[in-house]
Formats: structure tokens, C-alpha cells, sequence
């Protein structure tokens, strides 16, 4: 009794510590934000987005139309109003808002209003998705500051988000897969395929072209 008696408090304290942390696990899991953004082919946005500290997906699809769930085909052959788009979930606390917006800004050609690269038409246009007053003035500044940076006008338009629809999973971690697929550069592997395609687009190229040392994505 003397033992049981001694030992009841630490127990108790110890089940009101693991009740508080499994409180707070829950809030600490979702503290994280999304910003969805339109930059040509989501392929490259999403290996790009992918690869920086803070975010925790970036997910391929379809944004700013008017059609319900629409599919790759019916967004690229156009009369959706949709744009290729991902959509970024990211912790704040490690990578900001303003941050990614400004690595947006400088991994595409925001001067290009007919397209990206390669890949002309609508569907391929940049464009900024948000949800509120702040995200809408954060997306702002961001493209006001690229502006100055670049010295030229730059015609990314800030949109109030719509749905945003993911693409199927064919499109999803394309950079990384590893499904052979039959290409113009002969049978390549997902992963492969992706590099060339990139590579042959002029992606890189004009993005250093237009921004050089400060594009985030491009190496040499």
C-alpha cells in the first residue's frame, strides 16, 4: 500500500503528459498551408516543388475552369478554362508562403502569355490561385517584386481559386516513375521520359535565359 500510494501520483502525471501529447499531435499534423499555382507542364512543377524543404506534396491538376472533373485530354485539347496546375502543401514553419511564390515566379517565364516553352495554348498559361485577402496581397507583392527584378512586364494573373481537380494517377509523380512508355526518343522509362521531354522543351534553358544565377531549379 505504502509503494502504491508513492507511485500514484508519477503514474498520474505521466497519463496527463501522454493525454497533452496526444492532444496537440493532431493540431501539430495539420499545420500546413497549400499554395496552387499554374506553370506549364505540372510535371516539372511538381518534381521542382517536390524537392524543396517544407513542402510535403505537390500534387498534379487541374485549376481555374469551369467544366466539372475534367480529364488531361478535354483541359489540353481546350473550352475548360482549366490550367495545368499543382498544388503545394507545405509547413509554414519551415518554408513560407512568400518564399515559394518567389521560386514560382523565377521557374517559369512569367512574360509569356501564350504558354510555357514548348507547350502553347491556354492550358499551359502561369497563374497564381487564392483563397483569401492575404494569399491575394502575398501573390501580389510576389509578382510586383519579380517584375522589378526582371525589368520587364510580367503578366501572371493572381485568380481567386476555384476546385481543384488532380489529375489521374498516370500524371502523378511522373518525374519519378518507372512504367516504360513509348516516347518520340523510343521506349523510355516514366523517369526518363520526363528528363528528355524537359530537356527538349527548352524548360531550363529559358528559365535561365531570363533569370540566371537566382533560378531556383536549374544547376550549371
Amino acid at each position: 500500500m505504502i509503494l502504491f500510494r508513492t507511485t500514484r501520483p508519477v503514474a498520474l502525471a505521466i497519463v496527463i503528459a501522454l493525454g497533452l501529447f496526444a492532444q496537440n499531435r493532431p493540431a501539430n499534423a495539420t499545420a500546413t498551408e497549400i499554395l496552387t499555382v499554374a506553370g506549364g507542364c505540372f510535371w516539372c512543377f511538381e518534381a521542382d516543388f517536390e524537392s524543396v524543404k517544407g513542402v510535403k506534396e505537390a500534387v498534379s491538376g487541374f485549376a481555374g475552369g469551369t467544366t466539372e472533373n475534367p480529364t488531361y485530354k478535354s483541359v489540353t485539347s481546350g473550352g475548360t478554362g482549366h490550367y495545368e496546375a499543382v498544388q503545394i502543401t507545405f509547413d509554414p514553419s519551415v518554408v513560407t508562403r512568400e518564399a515559394l511564390l518567389s521560386k514560382f515566379f523565377r521557374s517559369v517565364d512569367p512574360t509569356d502569355a501564350g504558354g510555357q516553352f514548348c507547350d502553347r495554348g491556354p492550358s499551359y498559361r502561369t497563374a497564381v490561385f487564392t483563397n483569401t485577402a492575404a494569399e491575394k496581397s502575398s501573390a501580389e507583392s510576389a509578382k510586383a517584386e519579380a517584375q522589378a527584378a526582371l525589368g520587364k512586364k510580367v503578366v501572371t494573373p493572381i485568380l481567386s481559386a476555384s476546385t481543384f481537380y488532380p489529375a489521374d494517377a498516370y500524371h502523378q509523380d511522373y518525374y519519378k516513375g518507372k512504367k516504360i512508355v513509348i516516347t518520340r526518343f523510343g521506349p523510355k522509362s516514366q523517369a526518363k521520359a520526363y528528363k528528355a521531354y524537359r530537356k527538349a522543351c527548352g524548360r531550363d534553358q529559358r528559365v535561365k535565359q531570363l533569370w540566371g544565377s537566382v533560378a531556383p531549379f536549374v544547376s550549371g
